[in-house]
């Protein structure tokens, strides 16, 4: 190698990077031994002892820099650091410098040596505010890659634990890594998930996992449902992992993506697995039911005060009278987007002034809308259970997409008062049971296709067996 390439390569560094004009990269040029070495990184990438040390190391080194002949040879007498890479191709070098990688060019050879001694940028590792427990770990995954990874690596200490690195994104060349267990993860579902992430063509990921579920779950307009189930808890992914499941870590995301995802996996939570069996299994149904009424309460109410004469007699006394200032579906529907306003306004509320924003915000709902005449006191209480209902599951997702489903229903029981509701559920219906996972399994397991095993554990929290018992369960 002569002089030459390496001039050819920091010149293709200097104009592709654009060293003069970008303050953050930074190029740093030694002459040691009478030899040149040109050191490339982003500031505030990079920690500043290691560098400096392997500064330091080379301008007091008595090795003859002349008697190496390859760049091996440099990397392994010159470079004390454990993550060290040889590369001869120039993009490799601009995405790994552009990725925190330090790059040392070196006179005489035109391969690149990467050191890897980046650090990040990064917040503590505090519990995540939407997936709170009473007990167990309070960590939570945060934006920088490896940190997310070694969390999950702290849980699973298996060697069959995966960690397989890609990148998407032609511009932002954004990491990602595929977190699953071999011999547990069914391998036709993992190589789906490889060939769709290596078919996405997007420029950036601009919003982290929103935008990679969008690319690589490409839903139906008309479904509201999610595909993708987010968590930001370290054990929630782990367990996950466990169960033959795959983890999408995104970089600067602190949440990870969970596939394939069902309909029913909603109906759990980390709560569950930090409480006796007993309680988590109570808490379960608990949750179910009232996930069930929130989507049913108030068309169920509403389709009632339609039909009088197919009302109960025990539920005569929900029945409200005719006159209204304002006809109920649109009450129903005021209070549906009404919600939604004040969570959007509540989002940009300091959090000093969060408590009374609260209480100014039930008051104008609750006591001055009915004393206006603008709401019936009866669709004031049905709106607010379903509101609060809405809580009691993390999944910001589904709760909009039973949010919509609700809509539906009450305005085709305000279309057609007899037959509306159950034209509203026979279309749901229909739209959940040709809704497909990303895998292209039916969104309806352990429903359809029908399996008793995992159906009934929907329903109670199991309880942790020994070795030896697991072992008879997979016989």
């Amino acid at each position: 190698m002569d002089k030459k390439d390496y001039q050819q390569c920091v010149s293709e560094l200097d104009r592709i990077l654009d060293v003069k004009i970008n303050f953050d990269i930074v190029k740093r040029t030694l002459t040691i031994q009478k030899k040149e070495l040109s050191f490339y990184f982003i500031d505030g990438y990079v920690k500043d002892d290691i560098i400096e040390r392997i500064m330091q190391f080379l301008m007091g080194t008595t090795i003859k820099m002349d008697q190496l002949k390859t760049v091996e040879q440099f990397s392994a007498q010159l470079i004390p650091y454990v993550e060290v890479e040889i590369n001869e191709e120039i993009e490799a070098m601009v995405q790994a410098i552009l990725s925190g990688t330090i790059v040392l060019l070196v006179e005489g050879f035109s391969q690149g040596i990467l050191i890897d001694a980046r650090t990040y940028p990064t917040r503590g590792m505090q519990e995540p505010e939407d997936d709170r427990v009473l007990r167990g770990s309070r960590d939570g995954f945060v934006e920088t890659l490896v940190f997310n990874t070694a969390l999950i690596r702290r849980r699973i200490r298996d060697p069959r634990l995966r960690m397989e690195y890609t990148s998407v994104g032609t511009r932002s060349k954004t990491d990602i890594v595929l977190c699953y267990m071999d011999g547990i993860v069914k391998p036709e579902m993992l190589d789906s998930i490889k060939k769709q992430l290596a078919d996405v063509k997007v420029e950036a990921l601009t919003m982290a996992q929103e935008s990679l579920a969008e690319a690589l779950v490409p839903g139906k307009w008309y479904s509201p449902f999610p595909k993708v189930r987010y968590t930001e808890r370290p054990d929630t992914a782990s367990s996950n992992v466990l169960e033959g499941k795959i983890i999408v870590i995104i970089d600067n995301s602190p949440s990870v993506m969970i596939l394939p995802t069902y309909f029913f996996d909603f109906v759990q939570e980390a709560q569950d697995y930090y409480l006796p069996p007993l309680t988590g299994t109570y808490l379960r149904i608990i949750r179910i039911g009232v996930f069930i009424v929130t989507l049913l309460a108030s068309p169920i109410w509403y389709y009632f005060n339609m039909n009088p004469s197919l009302t109960p007699a025990f539920l005569r006394f929900t029945l409200i009278g005719n006159v209204h200032n304002i006809p109920v579906i649109i009450q129903l529907l005021m209070l549906e987007f009404g919600i939604d306003a004040l969570k959007l306004a509540s989002l940009n509320t300091p959090s000093s002034l969060s408590s009374s924003f609260s209480i100014i915000g039930a008051l104008i709902l609750g006591d001055f809308a009915v004393e206006a005449g603008w709401f019936a006191p009866e669709v004031i209480l049905y709106m607010a259970f379903v509101a609060l209902a809405n809580f009691t599951q993390p999944s910001y997702e589904l709760g909009y997409g039973i949010k919509f489903m609700r809509v539906m229903l009450l305005i085709l029981i305000a279309i057609l008062p007899k037959w509306g509701l159950w034209i509203g559920l026979v279309i749901m219906g229909w739209i959940l049971y040709h809704s497909k996972t990303i895998s292209k399994e039916s969104y309806l397991y352990p429903l359809i296709p029908f399996c008793w095993r995992d159906f009934k554990m929907l329903f109670r929290r199991r309880k942790l067996k020994s070795h030896a018992s697991l072992k008879s369960i997979h016989k």
